[in-house]
């Protein structure tokens, strides 16, 4: 019986060790990446630094800001995390969320029906829709979207802007992360014909650079869009904390002031008033 008894406590203490070893092999799998960046206590976010006003450096100043950057610092602040910004080009954002090597892309991303079956898009934000710059002396020979078809068109492979451009048959002319007054300068310069983009970029842009040819065409505007954060699908905690304290800044007031403060006192955060066509990409 003594025998006995010793060989069932040897094993009971044998079990205790496995026992716990299988629960700590559970708790590491049932570990998501929120849990782990609250312990970091760090958010990664990738930007282009190169985005007036979304993400952008003003002139003699190393300091990154923007509408979109500080939107993502408050958000930081207030769910108690330091934010890491990864600046890169927009065509490399999204394989970045995907791989993990960001946990935000915060760019002025257009909410899209693609982008929402690979990725998880916050509370939007910003509400806008598509316009044209093109050269202010003969609107680039474009009177509507019909005549792109054969037009040099600048801007980034992946963006939604592009896709339309695409569409309606334009050149592609693609650029990697430049800066605002390169696009800009060659549309004036007739090296390209047209930049389709977002109207309250496009609206500051001509402001900033009064001397080139430019303006922003005044027969075009299509797709209303919605602009949020995007993240990864499964990261689902994320993107419920980011919406709740997002929330809170819409509500109390912290998303109206910073746009009027970088749109020039226009406030993003509500629909514009505009007829606009829609364009059904494929």
């Amino acid at each position: 019986m003594k025998r006995m008894t010793k060989g069932l406590a040897a094993s009971l203490l044998l079990a205790v060790p496995l026992a716990a070893c299988g629960d700590s092999s559970t708790d590491q799998a049932e570990t998501s990446r929120w849990d782990e960046i609250k312990e970091d206590g760090t958010l990664t976010v990738g930007t282009a630094g190169t985005l007036y006003p979304a993400s952008f450096r003003e002139e003699d100043s190393d300091t990154l800001t923007g509408f979109d950057v500080e939107l993502m610092k408050e958000i930081g602040k207030r769910l108690d995390l330091k934010v890491q910004f990864k600046e890169m080009a927009f065509d490399n954002m999204l394989t970045s969320v995907q791989n993990g090597q960001v946990d935000v892309a915060a760019n002025d991303i257009s909410v899209t029906e693609d982008r929402k079956e690979k990725f998880a898009f916050s509370t939007p934000y910003k509400y806008t829709y598509g316009t044209a710059i093109v050269r202010k002396s003969d609107l680039s020979g474009i009177e509507s979207l019909e005549d792109l078809k054969g037009k040099k068109a600048a801007g980034e492979a992946t963006t939604v802007f592009m896709d339309v451009a695409r569409q309606y048959g334009a050149e592609e002319v693609i650029y990697d992360n430049a800066t605002n007054d390169q696009y800009l300068r060659d549309v004036s310069t007739g090296r390209t014909d047209v930049i389709l983009n977002d109207y309250y970029l496009q609206t500051l842009a001509l402001a900033f650079f009064p001397d080139f040819d430019i303006t922003i065409h005044p027969d075009i505007a299509y797709n209303p869009q919605e602009v949020a954060f995007l993240m990864d699908k499964e990261n689902t905690e994320l993107q419920e904390n980011i919406d709740r304290v997002l929330g809170e800044m819409l509500e109390d007031g912290t998303v109206k002031e910073l746009s009027e403060t970088f749109y020039n006192g226009a406030d993003v955060s509500v629909e514009p008033d505009v007829d606009a066509t829609i364009v059904e990409l494929d």
